[in-house]
């Protein structure tokens, strides 16, 4: 069996190994067979993928590595598609009717943009992700650089109630603002 990503020692924590392998198989047979009888497969499937823990497990940074840079691929090639279908300025039209969908809540005022977590609940620091939010709004605005890795590689403090954002909020809109920051770049 050919070893995948480099093993972390047997006291460490890494990603279980066969879950991993299983996951890169799907996808290779999802991405090596379109239109064959290959299971569907999209970018998201990538992001929202975890894996166990597991002592002896495969590097987390490898395997994260790889899984950015598998979701570029799917991307790529769900961008070369609709472009072949479509053209490159319905591809763009599309990607600007996406992004649109997300400036609201940009505009709303800071500590206020997500949902707080119900009572003494934790969450994200609203002021981390609002710092973040500025970045968002000033790549929209006047076209300041931003990169879906700057996203991805983004943390937050722990926060609680009304100083907090609830994560899985947050987590959507950052997984939609990827989706448009690698649609608008070349892989």
């Amino acid at each position: 069996m050919t070893v995948l990503f480099p093993k972390v020692s047997s006291l460490k924590l890494g990603y279980h190994p066969v879950q991993v392998e299983e996951f890169f198989d799907h996808a290779r047979s999802a991405y090596e067979g379109p239109g064959k009888q290959a299971p569907e497969f999209a970018p998201l499937d990538v992001r929202r993928t975890a894996f166990d823990l597991k002592h002896g497990g495969y590097e987390t940074a490898a395997v994260d590595a790889a899984l950015d840079r598998l979701e570029v691929a799917f991307v790529n090639r769900q961008r070369d598609a609709f472009v072949r279908l479509n053209g490159q300025d319905a591809w763009m039209q599309d990607l600007a009717s996406r992004a649109q969908t997300l400036y609201p809540r940009l505009r709303r005022p800071a500590g206020d943009r997500f949902a707080h977590p119900s009572g003494v609940g934790r969450g994200y620091r609203a002021a981390d992700v609002d710092e973040l939010l500025t970045r968002v709004t000033a790549f929209f605005d006047r076209g300041a650089p931003l990169t879906a890795d700057e996203i991805r590689g983004a943390t937050f403090r722990a926060a609680r109630g009304s100083r907090a954002y609830e994560e899985g909020t947050v987590d959507a809109f950052l997984a939609r603002m990827i989706d448009i920051l690698l649609g608008v770049t070349e892989g």
